[in-house]
């Protein structure tokens, strides 16, 4: 919700009508009106028609303003995984579902889980969402962890698409690449 303000706060029709005097006097095609049959029983209020000129200036002189999200790991919520995974990945013959295993040597999660919390999940972060899953491994040695593993599913194509464009911002934020066996 946060972001979505933002942005709306920050366009060219927002800002030209903060510097603009708000009248709740006159009529106009902007203007809302009460109604016998109407539940809303506020104040009129009139907003100028906005020119289209004004518009494409503000918008070359603000530029575009874009919110990104840097693609990431977690396995508690809020705390960034550090350690860059060996993804192997598997589809059925049809292309109807898939598998993403994801495999961290000495994940950086150990290290920390006194302060950040326990293991809640595997939660792969972008611009588009949240993909989750719950079936995370921890691999022991000796007595200490040792590595993670983390299965996602992908049970439609549209969910396989999905995956692999996380997973194609993932590995340009990390330098992956990908090798086909």
């Amino acid at each position: 919700m946060a972001a979505l303000q933002s942005l709306a706060s920050a366009s060219p029709v927002a800002q030209h009508l903060q510097h603009q005097p708000r009248s709740f006097s006159g009529s106009g095609s902007w203007a809302v009106n009460k109604s016998s049959f109407s539940l809303f029983h506020g104040q009129s209020l009139y907003l100028p028609r906005l020119r289209s000129p004004l518009i494409r200036r503000k918008l070359q002189a603000s530029g575009l303003v874009t919110m990104m999200v840097k693609p990431s790991i977690q396995f508690v919520q809020g705390a960034d995984e550090q350690t860059v995974p060996d993804v192997k990945l598997t589809k059925s013959r049809d292309g109807s579902n898939g598998m993403a295993i994801f495999t961290f040597d000495e994940p950086s999660v150990f290290d920390s889980s006194a302060e950040v919390g326990d293991i809640t999940g595997f939660y792969m972060i972008d611009e588009e969402g949240v993909l989750q899953s719950v079936d995370v491994n921890a691999k022991f040695v000796n007595g200490k962890p040792a590595r993670i593993e983390a299965k996602y599913i992908m049970r439609t194509p549209r969910e396989w698409d999905r995956f692999m464009r996380f997973m194609e911002r993932y590995a340009n934020a990390n330098g992956l690449q990908f090798v086909k066996k």
